[in-house]
């Protein structure tokens, strides 16, 4: 039985060219690490991982096909905070629905992140 989303990896032509944007500027910790292979936050819970892989050559050539929602409690907040940190982002913080706000930004190899807050459902 398929229980639900574990794990989005994010695949590289060298995990080195990503793990400093996640690790030192988005600010994720490694909960696991292995040669060529992290994953980002508690590896027991659905997580962010990054690996390098022997198909993937330079940036994302369709970097919209996937796209990696990271939550958070204030969007503008973490926008500020990664905006002032040289991160490039291409929507600003909106609100795509009630209580919901969102901003898109880019990773060093071109791939589509996405900070979302949503509201609390009971």
């Amino acid at each position: 039985m398929i229980k639900g989303l574990r794990l989005s990896s994010i695949w590289s032509e060298d995990l080195n060219n990503l793990l400093p944007f996640y690790r030192d500027v988005v600010g994720l910790n490694v909960g696991m690490e292995s040669p060529g292979f992290v994953i980002l936050g508690d590896p027991n819970v659905p997580a962010v991982a990054l690996g390098t892989h022997s198909e993937v050559r330079g940036p994302a050539k369709e970097p919209a096909r996937h796209i990696v929602a990271l939550e958070t409690d204030d969007v503008d907040a973490e926008f500020a905070r990664l905006k002032g940190r040289g991160v490039t982002f291409i929507e600003e913080p909106s609100s795509p629905g009630p209580g919901v706000r969102v901003a898109t930004f880019t990773d060093p190899e071109g791939n589509l992140l996405q900070l979302v807050q949503v509201p609390s459902v009971l």
